[in-house]
């Protein structure tokens, strides 16, 4: 029989499995983004602890390495104090003529849906450092974020 009609198993033609990427630069995280992690890590030791299935249990262990690492590499910022646009702090701004509200947050805690946004994005980035009254420029256009409150978390 010819090799092009061999088959020795299921295993070769299954999708590898990569780590889960950590992403750039230092991992900022504020008091809840740390017990975030902290609960991540104890839902996947206990999923690996109770798992049968071989697939998911690497899935878990694979998960439960990714947190590990984000728990190890975690810097707890300062509280801020809410003077200026930064980490941990909660912003209200207009920009294309509609009100929005956002928290600045590390990346782990992150989520669009509530209003969490990592402080890398570009939003956050371009408001970083300026006052409630200020206008920032944003997306190339001059001025395109009014800064109207900035509380801290």
């Amino acid at each position: 029989m010819s090799v092009a009609f061999r088959r020795d198993g299921d295993e070769e033609h299954l999708e590898p499995k990569f780590e889960v990427p950590i992403p750039p630069g230092p991992n900022r995280v504020t008091p809840a983004g740390l017990a975030l992690i902290e609960q991540r890590i104890a839902h996947f030791e206990a999923l690996a602890a109770s798992e049968t299935d071989e697939t998911a249990l690497a899935a878990a262990r694979r998960d439960l390495r990714y947190w590990k690492a984000r728990r190890a590499s975690a810097e707890v910022m300062p509280p801020a104090n809410g003077e200026v646009v930064a980490f941990g702090t909660r912003v209200t701004f207009r920009l294309g003529g509609q009100e929005r509200t956002i928290a600045i947050v590390g990346h782990d805690e992150a989520d669009a849906a509530s209003g969490k946004v990592a402080f890398t994005a570009p939003l956050p980035r371009a408001m970083m450092d300026a006052e409630a009254g200020e206008r920032v420029d944003f997306n190339g256009k001059a001025e395109a974020i009014e800064i109207l409150a900035i509380a801290p978390l």
